[in-house]
Formats: structure tokens, sequence, C-alpha cells
């Protein structure tokens, strides 16, 4: 298939065209007077919501969640300042401690969730315990404790699922949309949004690439003609505490990213990083490994059946509910909405991924080729 071309000129029926400083604004003031709790608070993405939450949205409370004891010690030292901030060891796997602990709270940002493909292939179960149950638990909280607005973070593996990770974030956006769906008069909002590879991450591949140049090679790639969204760790979670603000009820929220080729990822962290360990670039072999079990030639953020009811926005697209909710009439309307119509699936495949100029730019603009640690 062809690359998606350049987007159109924006649709005379935007609903609001104010500026981006004005919404900004609006943005925040609306943080500020939100109690707000985090599951997985120590997670990778977890960690950035708990600090923009805190230092950029200013919210009126945080409360982080997480099962990791040493790592939420840490954390409660980092943010000791903050009065309004607190943290309990807790796992979504318990109904009732969250129960407890989502009382009063306005919004629920639910990112604890196992994440790495082969763990949950090797153990399934236990990623149905965590991922599907852990997400009913967070419902069933938030349904007995009338939160206004459940944000969930899902991942592309959710679309069209070969592996048991995928499926059980499916299973999570499904849950989520239909308690939306389901639920009586007003009260609470619950929506999904969905992102790809955040660049950085831990057991991401640049974090493999990184110690494996670190030895000296080699680099292993699964299969040349791969390719990844990516985006920074900082723009991710930006864009779900905007997800958290611009939710109607029920929609998927996919977020727009770049593409990169993983050999030029490979290719460019070679190059950066092999000098600052001691070797030389030409020295760092790249072997080919072949595909792991589950692993795709390429990522996909929407597929073709959402594609009939989905909206483009500035930042994302937005996939409405296939089942509107039978309790009550939801109006969904956004900022910056570009058209009320998307033609095909959007997947790394279909996009023109970064060149390598530009993809070294997006690492040294992410202070990623610094890190040499």
């Amino acid at each position: 298939m062809e690359p998606r071309k350049e987007k159109k000129d924006v649709a005379n029926d935007i609903l609001a065209t104010a500026p981006a400083a004005d919404y900004q604004k609006r943005l925040s003031r609306f943080y500020q007077r939100k109690r707000v709790l985090v599951t997985g608070a120590c997670g990778t993405v977890g960690r950035e919501l708990v600090r923009q939450l805190l230092k950029k949205r200013q919210v009126e409370e945080l409360v982080g969640l997480d099962n990791n004891e040493s790592e939420l010690f840490f954390l409660e030292q980092k943010y000791q300042e903050f009065a309004n901030a607190s943290f309990f060891l807790a796992d979504v796997r318990d109904r009732d401690k969250l129960c407890r602990k989502t009382k009063g709270i306005d919004i629920v940002f639910h990112a604890a969730a196992f994440k790495h493909v082969i763990m949950c292939e090797k153990s399934p179960f236990e990623a149905v315990q965590t991922n599907i149950l852990g997400v009913q638990n967070i419902i069933y909280a938030a349904t007995e404790n009338r939160i206004e607005r459940v944000i969930f973070t899902s991942s592309d593996k959710a679309v069209n699922p070969t592996n048991v990770m995928g499926t059980s974030k499916l299973m999570g956006e499904r849950l989520i949309t239909a308690a939306n769906n389901n639920f009586r008069g007003e009260g609470s909002i619950f929506s999904s949004t969905r992102f790809g590879n955040i660049i950085g991450s831990r057991g991401s591949v640049f974090q493999v690439f990184r110690k494996q140049i670190q030895r000296g090679g080699p680099v292993t790639l699964t299969e040349e003609g791969m390719t990844r969204f990516i985006m920074s760790l900082e723009q991710a979670v930006d864009l779900v505490i905007d997800s958290g603000y611009l939710s109607c009820g029920g929609e998927v929220f996919i977020t727009k990213m770049d593409v990169i080729r993983i050999k030029d990822l490979a290719a460019v962290m070679i190059e950066q990083l092999a000098p600052v360990y001691g070797h030389s670039p030409d020295d760092i072999q790249v072997r080919v490994i072949g595909a792991k079990p589950g692993e795709k030639m390429y990522e996909e953020l929407m597929n073709q059946e959402e594609t009939r009811r989905a909206w483009e926005l500035d930042r994302y697209f937005v996939v409405l509910p296939a089942f509107k909710n039978i309790y009550r009439d939801v109006k969904y309307g956004y900022e910056k909405v570009l058209r009320r119509s998307v033609e095909r699936p959007y997947n790394s495949e279909n996009e023109v991924p970064l060149s390598r100029s530009q993809l070294r730019r997006f690492l040294k603009d992410n202070s990623l080729l610094t890190w040499a640690s």
C-alpha cells in the first residue's frame, strides 16, 4: 500500500479553533481542581504521569498505587515535598483495596499492566488476572465510587492481536467501552488511549540495542523489514493526560506517532553510541535472528473495521464505540477535528518512516543518545 499522504486542509466544520496556548490553559485549569489516582505508578508511563500531574498540571491531589515496594518507596521519597501526593502498596487484582483507595477520587489513569509479550506467552493466566480482571476491578471501584473519569492506557498490540499480551489489552479496551455503554444515568466516563512504542522505556528495543552496543555487539535484529511506531515518554504521557480531558465516553484515542525501520534504529544507535562505549561502529556486527513468537512485522494502531467509526483530530484518531450507550445519549465532540471519516487502517506499514537523519535528530532531541549509563 502507498504511504499515507500529507493531511488535507482542515474541514470547515471544525468544532473549535482556539490557539494552542488557550487550550493548554484550559487543560491545566481542568486538572488543578481534580483528585487523580494513577495505578502502576512505578512503571514507565505511571512515573511520568505522576511527574506531569504534580509538576505540570498541579492537580489538587495525587494518589499513586503500585505493587513494587522498593520502587514505590523511592517514588515517595522523590515527591516528598508535595503534600498533596501519597503513595500506597496495592495490586489491581485486589478489588476491595481499589474500592477503598478510589473513594473521593475524580479521575483514574489505569497504567498498571503486564506488557512483555514473551512473559505473557509463558504465563497467560497471570496476564489475564492483571490485564483483564484488573481492569474489571478498576471498573467496579469506579462505579461504586462514582468516579468522574477512567482512562485506560492500552497498546498497539490490542489491534488484531497475535499474542496473549495483545489479546489481554484488547479485552481491557472492550471492558472499558462496555462499562461506559452500560452505565445507567449520569456518572462515570470510561475511555481508552492507545499508543505504540515509547522509545527508551524499560524493556524496549532501544534498551536492548544500547546494552548490546555497550558490550561490543552483536546487535540482534529479528527481521530487517520490521517497522515500528515510536514516540518519547513525555509526548506519550502528555497525550494520555490530554485524552482524560477530551474523553466523552467509550471511545479509544489513538495517538499519531512517527514510524521507523528497526534496522535504521540499530544503524543510528551503533553510529552514535559505539564511540561512547569505546568501540568502533565498524566493529559492531548486526545479526538477523528471526521474529519471536507472536511478533508482528509492522505495528497496527487502527484496523480496517475501526476505520468505519473513526474521526481524525490533529494529534489523534478517535474510534467511537460500535455500540452506543443504551441508557444515555452521549454527544461526541472534540477540538480540532480534521475529518469525521478515515479511509484506511493506521499502521506502520502505511506510513512514511523517518529517514536516518530525522531519526538521529529525534534521538538527540529526546536526550537518548547522551544516556550512556
